[in-house]
């Protein structure tokens, strides 16, 4: 007990880390977050291949993506409650070596079997950088200072999520080379990465005793991916009201409540609940949900709609992402810096819902007669908002907790934020799954592959297979399958707005997380040392 106090006194006596120090610790950072935005966007001009390749259907389609982001939402709050009992390098350094692992058997995949189990390893180490490279940003920079650097997390942000569709485009044009490709492209980096960290990141660790929260991981787990299960079969492969959807959803939610009441009794619960009694953390926490559904659930078809409804190559369906991108790059950029000099942050969160909501309603008017240009406008006013949203809800919970929370409130909302991109990509893959079904049928009748509505129907389609008639069809099904997908995603940015305005602004605070824990300590102890 004793010698708490003079190492919480030196830390606060110490001077805070150079913005050297600061650039050359984040440099190992910076190429593992490249490498986890890679990973998500240099595969998603390969899916119509992917899928036509290995034989699978648009729900397969769906969860490629989905598996990941389940795994990743499902460990976020593990690699948070870790990064109190282990060294946070030693942890980043592991989840970018079950990425690696992940992405040489998704590179080697005979099957869409083992592409989905490769994903859910390679999900569990993006979710080991997606917490603890917030949390080390958090230990290291003030939250007044936090905007200094958006310049830079925005330009990799930006050139990973750039490059990404690009590369993949790339690599599945080249005969040579191929999808595979893309996920192999990702080891090097991240071994660099590892390479980066050992040699630049250099934290101090506060071991304190730890207890991890097992049953409560299996149940939120378990319960979450019953619901997202069943929004995946549910209108396919049963009726959306019949005895399996009772089934799945009441066994669902009953394991979620069940969860709630352990979590409740848990001395160290992975989502602890208590912090919730703090209104910017819950309301963050919601509109990071809502955020997480209408951007993921809608953008994530842009890439299968580019390719089945406009005709374009991998190649140019990339090309097609960079005005979403690059608002959101400008956007976040500008946003961070106009914070740091002025202090003021709400603003731009209320401003980016805003647009956020006005880039949904405008993309739920595109169809497979959009203009190219009128389509890259809307996606760039999507861009904005997202990226004067998404960072700022972390930075003000961030500001709005203890320092010794930290790790949770930061594991929290990238928790629920994953978890409602799942629930988005999932849910709203199934609407998409069966728009097209029922458009097709409709549209095709006995043109159809298989019986109309049946599994045949289901097929993402090879378009160079297709007759000309078909083919039109085709493309106009998934035009206005996809404009309702957005239409439908639309009321979720509404209620992120409504719960933005309502969040309230606070002064950022001066000092880093270490200097804030190290100050709390010391106030706490010195007390009680006479």
């Amino acid at each position: 007990m004793t010698a708490t106090v003079p190492a919480a006194t030196a830390k606060v006596g110490a001077g805070r880390m150079s913005r050297r120090e600061v650039l050359q610790a984040l440099s190992g950072l910076m190429v593992g977050m490249f490498v986890s935005i890679l990973a998500s966007t240099v595969v998603a001009n390969a899916l119509p291949r992917i899928i036509a390749d290995l034989n699978g259907t648009q729900t397969v389609y769906t969860w490629i993506v989905t598996t990941e982001l389940l795994a990743m939402t499902a460990t976020v709050p593990l690699w948070g409650k870790m990064a109190d009992l282990y060294s946070k390098k030693l942890l980043i350094q592991l989840s970018l070596g079950l990425f690696v692992i992940g992405s040489l058997i998704a590179g080697l995949t005979p099957n869409v079997e083992v592409l989905l189990a490769s994903r859910v390893v390679q999900g569990v180490g993006a979710g080991g950088m997606t917490a603890l490279a917030t949390i080390v940003m958090a230990a290291m920079i003030p939250p007044r200072e936090l905007g200094r650097y958006a310049g830079i997390f925005g330009a990799v942000f930006g050139v990973g999520t750039i490059a990404g569709p690009l590369i993949g485009g790339v690599l599945v044009d080249t005969s040579w080379l191929g999808w595979r490709w893309c996920f192999l492209i990702g080891v090097p980096f991240s071994l660099l990465s590892i390479f980066l960290l050992q040699r630049t990141l250099h934290l101090p660790v506060t071991r304190r005793k730890v207890k991890i929260d097992w049953l409560g991981a299996l149940l939120i787990t378990a319960g979450v991916s019953t619901v997202l299960v069943w929004s995946s079969l549910a209108g396919n492969k049963f009726a959306w009201a019949s005895g399996w959807t009772a089934l799945m959803v009441g066994g669902g939610l009953a394991l979620l409540a069940l969860a709630v009441w352990v979590e409740s009794r848990a001395a160290e619960p992975i989502v602890p609940l208590d912090i919730f009694r703090n209104r910017t953390v819950s309301l963050t926490t919601v509109a990071s949900i809502l955020v997480g559904v209408a951007m993921f659930g809608g953008t994530v078809f842009l890439s299968q709609y580019f390719q089945l409804s406009l005709g374009k190559s991998p190649t140019v369906a990339g090309l097609m992402s960079l005005p979403m991108i690059l608002g959101l790059l400008v956007s976040s950029t500008v946003a961070g810096q106009l914070i740091t000099k002025y202090g003021r942050w709400k603003r731009y969160l209320v401003t980016g819902a805003a647009v956020m909501v006005v880039g949904m309603l405008l993309l739920a008017t595109i169809d497979a007669g959009t203009s190219v240009v009128l389509l890259s406008v809307y996606m760039a006013v999507l861009g904005v908002g997202v990226g004067m949203l998404m960072q700022n809800l972390v930075l003000a919970a961030q500001n709005d907790v203890p320092a010794h929370e930290l790790g949770a409130a930061t594991s929290v909302l990238t928790f629920f934020r994953s978890m409602g991109g799942t629930i988005g990509v999932s849910a709203l893959g199934a609407v998409l799954a069966n728009r097209v079904a029922t458009l097709s049928a409709e549209k095709l009748g006995p043109l159809a592959g298989g019986a109309p509505g049946g599994e045949g129907s289901t097929e993402v389609p090879d378009l160079s297979a297709l007759p000309e008639p078909v083919l039109r069809i085709i493309q106009d099904v998934y035009g206005t399958a996809t404009g309702e997908l957005f239409l439908v995603a639309t009321p979720f940015a509404v209620l992120a707005l409504v719960v933005v305005l309502f969040i309230r602004e606070k002064p950022l605070h001066t000092l880093s997380g270490d200097e804030r824990r190290a100050k709390e300590e010391a106030a706490a102890v010195l007390p009680g040392a006479h």
